[in-house]
């Protein structure tokens, strides 16, 4: 209780005014339910402070915008003492220790795994840049992530606290997966899956999910999995690719109250992907589906039917653990490749270290979804190496309402918050009272990846979520790199909002020049000067590409990231986007994040996109399209607040040509806003494809509103 207790005298008082107010506006018999679900410190703290309730009209939006204003002029924010003492990292001698010996301090990280046969050789760089790691070691995931802490005794451990979006709840625990996982894998080894052979796997956020991708591990299968918000061309598009020899699907998905249909759209492509000889449907939302005799079996059926038991297969530490394919510069995906040994020593120690994971105690919940490389390394196998709990939900962050997310954070005591910049800009667009709703103070770490945070976003996050008391660790990663490469120790960096800070120890980064020289405290390329274990092998059967793509422009030893950065005088990495999204006016170069970072820090906005657009005078002109707080609309004066308010941040020459009111942008179902519609809009050019859109009706508005803006200015 003590303990308790200095810990929550640790946050705001305007915070707890917000828990105040939150309970002032529940009904009674909601008030009786709260309390008694909080701790008897938090309860108490809430019951002695916070604001005078009987005056109830006190600015509390105004006073939380000026609370961010002064925080946003604090640079640094030191982790705090106590976490900074008790977390598994807190000497920086760590960093020197792992520059001295990078293949030594990974080869430490192997060591916690458990391995059939160890290895000859830590890293074999003869054939650069196809780099090998753990050379001549024997390894199985699966058998890493389940069977080891089954066989230590934890089988009883959860998991994954599941919760679907209509309210259902399903505890799942290591043996539960042990249990299922054996048994679909044998069952996908008497269909003729082995060692070798692609498994698609197409299937919302459920645990099924989970099993498909340790099954597939278990016998050495690589798996494809497929983000459940593409399209069935998507899905087709992928299984060609990689010769998917067999497909995991459900017979239909739920997003927002509604069914979607899967099954039968995926039989309409079935027929022109000869390769696929198999289709597990997954019976998850109750839907009729027709099963083609032969190739198509119920999982359930399956489970009942196969041999529980099933040996893990020792597999090469470079044996493909799976393809994952994200998005290219040209119409045609890649297929990144991952392997078996580095990736999951990379993923467990970041897992690990960067959260400060102790899983004992604590809740780990990564909000992504299964099919993004976030959901493969920081849902399933980094924190089933560590043997950790975590939360799975099925459905969006504001379905049944915008707080859904802080109540599941509530409900099943979550320490630990990983989510997405785009993300929390919706969440302070929806405002703090959501979170003020549910008791976070178990909180103790917090976490954003996908994007460059924006300071404002960092610092709501930091103040609303964490009650200030959580360290933020701001990961850069990307699907190539397979685990996080950029991102503060929380017991030993000090942070700066929207810095990623310095590299993971072990990994190697600088910001250079076109020519490959340091760029000094410039703006420059990212790059990383040395191998890491989780790093991509190949493009899948393409070689070509692959070294093309990351190891032409500095030489086989120098992969290209394709972001911009810069380093500050204290080493510090800031992540500025795409080198693509670099906007040239009149000859001045300034990256998108920039301008958007000055747009979303002014009191009145929630959200930004920034574009180039074609321009006659200046080559390019910056575009912003514009989401205001809560029911504010725009009108000319607030254009000329925002660009006198970007004049100020940046410079007269950053200020946006053109300003588009929107209540939303469009995003995917991961978050990423997509600039590229924006642009496609912008430049009245035809859409490129909207299937993955969270909200495909978003761009439609937009159009009508850029055209409209276009038709007054040719009159």
């Amino acid at each position: 209780m003590a303990a308790s207790r200095r810990r929550l005298a640790r946050v705001p008082l305007l915070i707890i005014t917000l828990w105040k107010r939150a309970d002032a506006r529940r009904p009674s018999e909601e008030i009786d339910r709260v309390a008694a679900k909080r701790s008897p410190a938090f309860q108490d703290l809430v019951n002695e402070e916070g604001g005078d309730l009987e005056a109830g009209t006190a600015p509390v939006g105004e006073e939380l915008e000026k609370e961010i204003e002064r925080l946003l002029d604090q640079e640094r924010f030191e982790p705090p003492a106590e976490f900074a003492q008790n977390a598994l990292l807190n000497d920086p001698a760590v960093y020197q220790e792992a520059a001295k010996d990078p293949q030594r301090w990974w080869a430490g990280h192997a060591e916690d795994l458990h391995w059939f046969e160890r290895w000859d050789t830590v890293l074999d760089d003869s054939e650069a840049p196809f780099y090998k790691w753990f050379h001549g070691g024997k390894l199985n995931a699966s058998y890493n992530c389940l069977d080891r802490h089954v066989e230590a005794g934890i089988g009883d451990r959860v998991a994954f606290h599941w919760r679907g979006e209509e309210g259902e709840e399903r505890d799942v625990t290591y043996a539960d997966l042990h249990r299922d996982v054996q048994r679909l894998a044998n069952a996908l080894k008497d269909r003729g899956i082995g060692p070798g052979d692609v498994v698609g796997i197409y299937l919302p956020m459920i645990p099924e999910v989970v099993v498909a991708m340790l099954a597939c591990a278990r016998i050495g299968a690589p798996h494809n999995v497929v983000f459940g918000g593409f399209s069935p061309s998507s899905v087709k598009e992928r299984m060609e690719f990689s010769e998917a020899k067999a497909l995991i699907t459900a017979d239909a998905a739920r997003r927002k109250g509604k069914t979607a249909p899967v099954k039968p759209e995926v039989d309409e492509f079935l027929g022109e992907v000869p390769s696929i000889e198999t289709v597990v449907v997954v019976k998850n939302a109750g839907g009729d589906v027709e099963m083609t005799e032969g190739r198509d079996v119920w999982y359930h059926e399956t489970l009942e039917a196969a041999d529980p038991e099933c040996a893990a297969e020792p597999l090469d530490a470079e044996h493909p653990l799976y393809v994952l394919y994200t998005s290219g510069s040209t119409a045609k995906p890649k297929g990144i490749l991952h392997t078996t040994g580095g990736y999951l020593t990379g993923v467990a120690a970041t897992t690990k270290y960067v959260f400060d994971l102790k899983p004992e105690e604590d809740v780990f919940w990564c909000s992504a979804d299964v099919g993004w490389v976030t959901g493969h390394s920081y849902i399933v196998y980094g924190p089933l190496l560590n043997g950790a709990t975590s939360v799975m939900y099925e459905g969006a962050p504001d379905y049944p309402d915008k707080d859904i997310w802080w109540k599941l954070c509530d409900r099943y005591d979550v320490t630990i918050f990983y989510t997405a910049p785009t993300a929390i800009r919706s969440c302070m667009k929806w405002g703090a009272e959501h979170p003020a709703r549910h008791d976070l103070s178990k909180l103790r770490l917090l976490g954003t990846v996908g994007e460059p945070i924006n300071p404002k976003a960092w610092i709501w996050y930091h103040l609303v979520i964490g009650g200030t008391r959580c360290p933020v660790v701001d990961t850069w990663w990307q699907t190539e790199t397979g685990h996080i490469m950029i991102a503060p120790l929380p017991g030993i960096t000090a942070t700066k909002p929207g810095s990623a800070t310095t590299p993971f120890p072990g990994i190697e980064a600088e910001v250079v020049d076109e020519q490959g020289d340091e760029a000094g405290s410039e703006q420059g390329l990212l790059v990383l000067r040395k191998p890491w274990p989780g790093m991509l092998r190949n493009l899948y059967r393409d070689p070509d590409r692959f070294k093309e793509t990351y190891f032409s422009k500095f030489g086989p030893t120098t992969y290209f990231v394709g972001d911009a950065a810069r380093r500050d005088e204290d080493g510090y990495f800031w992540v500025i986007g795409r080198v693509d999204d670099v906007i040239n006016v009149s000859g001045h170069r300034m990256s998108t994040a920039e301008v958007e970072s000055a747009i979303v820090s002014h009191p009145k906005v929630a959200e930004a996109a920034v574009i180039g657009q074609a321009d006659e005078d200046s080559g390019q002109a910056i575009c912003a399209f514009v989401t205001l707080e809560g029911d504010r609309e725009g009108d000319d004066e607030m254009v000329a607040e925002l660009r006198e308010h970007v004049a100020k941040r940046i410079g007269k020459l950053a200020r946006p040509k053109r300003l588009v009111w929107t209540s939303d942008l469009p995003k995917t179902r991961s978050g990423k806003i997509m600039r590229r519609l924006l642009r496609d809009i912008a430049e009245g050019r035809e859409l490129g494809d909207v299937t993955t859109l969270r909200d495909p009706d978003v761009m439609s508005a937009l159009e009508e509103k850029v055209a409209a803006r276009r038709d007054e200015a040719d009159a």
